[in-house]
């Protein structure tokens, strides 16, 4: 285990917990995420620490400790600021499936990409990124009435700005939280909510005064800001003709996939929009893998100023946390909490986030000397 970056990780994130016993249990928990095989149960953790006799301890100091997660991924957040210096916040939604009804915010939901009604568990992670490495520092559960408006067990005193209801709310409460956290000027948020209103999106980005990147359909009705540039006067239109219309302008842009590693290229274009409804001056970028046909991919931003290539790479910082996601944080236990406490899952996510960032930082990434705050 990589002694090092685990103690100072341990001495900085627990350093806001006022009791030594739930320091010495926050440290004992994250290395079982870190070493226990298999689910990360309460009871393979505890014997993995060599410890059968803590696994109640664990038990409560998770699911029932007053122990406040939000200063522990403050103090995660700023760390991994020093340490990886992030290019961005990158919105992550992932679908738990579970077995049973009583994991705290299970419901049948229909997820389109398994085209199929399942019994899950929606939750969006905020990710600190770079084109190396990637690391959540916040989490939002999405909760039904049923769980919104029912019995908090365990959880009393959770606030109400704790319980956003929908994905846009999530992502955007999220946001705002980290980069308070880490403070300086503002980051953009790279986001895919394709069942959210684009004009949503824009508007409440611009009220939060977060500057965003957001995936797109095709099939989005944009209106052209600059008609002179097509030549003729073009009201609404999907965002994908409109891209097509200007594709001469297409430039090549390389990123690094953050699969291999290895560098490739994309076309790009990109063209001033707005929104139905709205009157701000967006940029909707289109990306195209090969020189023929509909763009891929396309994205609305509001950072008007900034060159194609960043912003194609912005967006590509999607797919590391997505990597990311699959290969460290489903091993160190991210999705394996099973407890109906909502304060529960959101004290195992945190310390899930901390075990992420142990792995990211000494397997896939050689990070920037960390220096300790004074």
């Amino acid at each position: 285990m990589p002694e090092c970056t685990l103690g100072e990780l341990c001495a900085e994130i627990f350093a806001p917990l006022s009791r030594s016993d739930q320091r010495r249990k926050g440290e004992m928990y994250l290395r079982g995420l870190l070493s226990a095989g298999g689910r990360k149960t309460m009871r393979n953790i505890a014997a993995c620490v060599g410890d059968r006799a803590a696994e109640q301890s664990l038990h409560h100091f998770i699911s029932s400790s007053p122990w406040e997660w939000d200063a522990v991924r403050a103090a995660l957040a700023r760390f991994l600021e020093r340490s990886v210096r992030p290019r961005a916040w990158v919105a992550h939604s992932v679908i738990i499936p579970k077995a049973g009804r009583h994991s705290v915010g299970v419901a049948r939901r229909f997820v389109p990409s398994l085209g199929q009604v399942v019994n899950s568990q929606e939750v969006f992670g905020i990710w600190a990124a770079a084109e190396g490495v990637s690391s959540p520092v916040n989490w939002r559960l999405t909760l039904s009435d049923d769980w919104r408006d029912g019995p908090r067990l365990g959880d009393p005193g959770i606030a109400e700005s704790s319980l956003a209801e929908t994905p846009l709310e999530c992502v955007a409460q999220g946001a705002l939280q980290a980069q308070a956290w880490v403070g300086g000027a503002p980051r953009p948020v790279v986001l895919d909510l394709p069942d959210t209103d684009p004009a949503a999106v824009a508007r409440r980005f611009g009220a939060a005064g977060l500057p965003f990147v957001a995936g797109v359909r095709g099939s989005a009705r944009v209106a052209p800001a600059a008609p002179g540039l097509l030549g003729r006067e073009v009201r609404e239109i999907p965002a994908h003709q409109l891209l097509r219309m200007v594709r001469t302008l297409r430039r090549p842009v390389t990123w690094t996939d953050p699969v291999t590693m290895g560098t490739r290229t994309s076309l790009v274009a990109a063209v001033p929009v707005r929104l139905p409804g709205t009157h701000r001056n967006l940029v909707l970028l289109g990306e195209w893998t090969g020189t023929e046909g509909w763009p891929q991919q396309c994205w609305l931003t509001d950072l008007t100023d900034a060159p194609w290539g960043a912003l194609l790479r912005l967006a590509k910082l999607a797919h590391r946390v997505a990597a990311d996601f699959s290969e460290v944080s489903v091993d160190v236990g991210m999705v394996d909490f099973e407890g109906r406490s909502f304060g529960g899952w959101h004290r195992h996510t945190t310390l899930a986030s901390a075990a992420h960032a142990v792995h990211a930082l000494t397997t896939r990434y050689r990070p920037q000397p960390v220096a300790r705050p004074a």
